[in-house]
Order: C-alpha cells, then structure tokens, then sequence
C-alpha cells in the first residue's frame, strides 16, 4: 500500500490569471491543459466515496461546470480523519489566491501565490491553520502581488516621455522609456490601458488639446510596433486641463507635458 501524501489540485481563480494549484505524489499521470477559469482535481482517494465527497465540495463552492475531475481510486494510505481535513481548506478564501499553488501532502500543507493585500494573506494564513488540528505542518509562502498598476507606475518611475518641441514625434529618450513600458504591458494579463497626453499651458488650449491626443497616438503606434496590440491601448487628450506641477516655472511645465498610463476598470 502506498502512503496518499496529497492532493493535486489546481484552481485558476481569476479570468486571465494563472491556476492555483498543487503537487501530487500519486497524480494522474496525463496533466491536461485547461482554460485558467478551469478546476482541476487530481490525485488518489481510498474509495468512491472520498472521492464524491470532495466533488460535491468543489462543485459547491466553485460551480460544477469550472471543476474538472482527474481523481483516481487507489491503495493509498490516509493520516486519520484526513478527508475531513481536507474538506476543511476547500474554502471560499481560496478565490483569493492567483498564480499560486497549494500542497496537501499527508500532514503537511504549504499554500502560495499571489494575494491582493497583506490583510488578505493573514486572513488565508489564518483560516488554513484554525481548519486542521496541531499534527499538522503549515507552510505559508502567499505574497501580496503587485496590480497591473502598481506595475505600470514603477517602470514609468516619474520619468517624461519626451517629444521633439511642439510636436508628436518622439525623441529618442521618450523612444527607450516606451521600450520598457512595452515589456511591462506584456504583463498585465491583457487588461485596457489608456494612455493620456497632457501638455503645459502655453499656446491656445484647442491646439494643446489636439497636441496631446496625437502624443497619445504617437505612443500607442510606438507600442504597436513593440508587439502590444492596438486594440489593448486606448488614447485621450487632456492639453493642459490636469496639471500636476506649477505652470509658471520651466520645470514645472516640464513636469506637465507628459504621458499618463492608466489601466482600466
């Protein structure tokens, strides 16, 4: 008889993000590719009956058409009351968790992947301990992940995207800047991003205004031949109407001629 150490189960919590799952020791041995909406269940149960028990806990929390069944009936060897314990994590928390992976393996459980704050990785951390009894081993290695945002304003780093004087064409710095904004919007999971032009006050706000979306315009055709699709980029101009600095001093108008990138609800 073999020793039943886990349960393999990947759960793709978010349209677009990568599945939470977990390793098996005894898994199906033909892994099956699935859309991220998919859940996955493999691994080996005792007997029949394990194994609609922990179906129907699926298919109630997550919806029966989402779970995907691969479980197997095998000799496999069990810590006491361990089916039970196991019912206890399959929790509604876990819709939380993105990009991650939860391992059941006899009495240890270890659960990772991306939450989207540091209260809700307490939270997780704390449900999966109060749900088992002190025999087991509980490795927490969930981190509070970084939105598409967040991303997005840590590669731009305050940094202007320039342009030749008066005009929509890009200089060589604003050209290398979108360089690494290209290989950021490869990662935010396929989300609209609008990209805003802005100018400073100087000149006829009509011709600012105008300036300012064919900027914008400029940047998404720049993006384009950078590999980002057009249809993922929307464009606006907003001339000198959202100032974020003193139009008065050169710096300060310097500081308002920019690219705003603006992920979308």
């Amino acid at each position: 008889m073999s020793t039943c150490r886990s349960l393999f189960l990947p759960l793709a919590l978010l349209i677009g993000a990568l599945p939470l799952q977990a390793q098996a020791q005894v898994p199906v041995p033909v892994p099956v590719a699935t859309s991220p909406a998919k859940i996955v269940i493999q691994g080996a149960l005792p007997d029949e009956a394990s194994k609609a028990a922990l179906l129907a806990r699926l298919r109630e929390l997550f919806g029966a058409e989402r779970v995907v069944d691969q479980l197997a009936v095998a000799s496999v060897a069990m810590p006491a009351n361990w089916n039970g314990y196991v019912q206890k994590l399959i929790q509604p928390n876990l819709k939380l968790v993105s990009k991650g992976e939860l391992r059941i393996e006899g009495n240890n459980v270890s659960l990772r992947g991306e939450v989207a704050n540091e209260a809700q990785r307490q939270q997780l951390a704390s449900d999966v301990a109060a749900s088992l009894n002190p025999t087991y081993t509980v490795s927490n290695a969930l981190r509070v992940s970084a939105t598409e945002q967040s991303l997005l304003d840590a590669t731009l780093a305050r940094r202007i995207i320039e342009f030749e004087s008066g005009k929509a064409a890009l200089a060589d710095s604003g050209k290398r800047i979108l360089d690494e904004m290209a290989l950021a919007l490869l990662k935010v999971n396929g989300r609209m991003v609008e990209v805003i032009g802005h100018t400073d006050n100087q000149g006829a706000r009509e011709r600012n205004l105008a300036l300012s979306l064919a900027r914008a315009e400029a940047v998404r055709a720049y993006l384009g031949e950078k590999g980002i699709s057009q249809a993922q980029i929307q464009v606006a101009g907003q001339g000198p109407d959202r100032p974020v600095a003193d139009n008065g001093s050169a710096d300060g108008r310097a500081r308002n001629r920019r690219i705003e990138f603006r992920v979308m609800p």
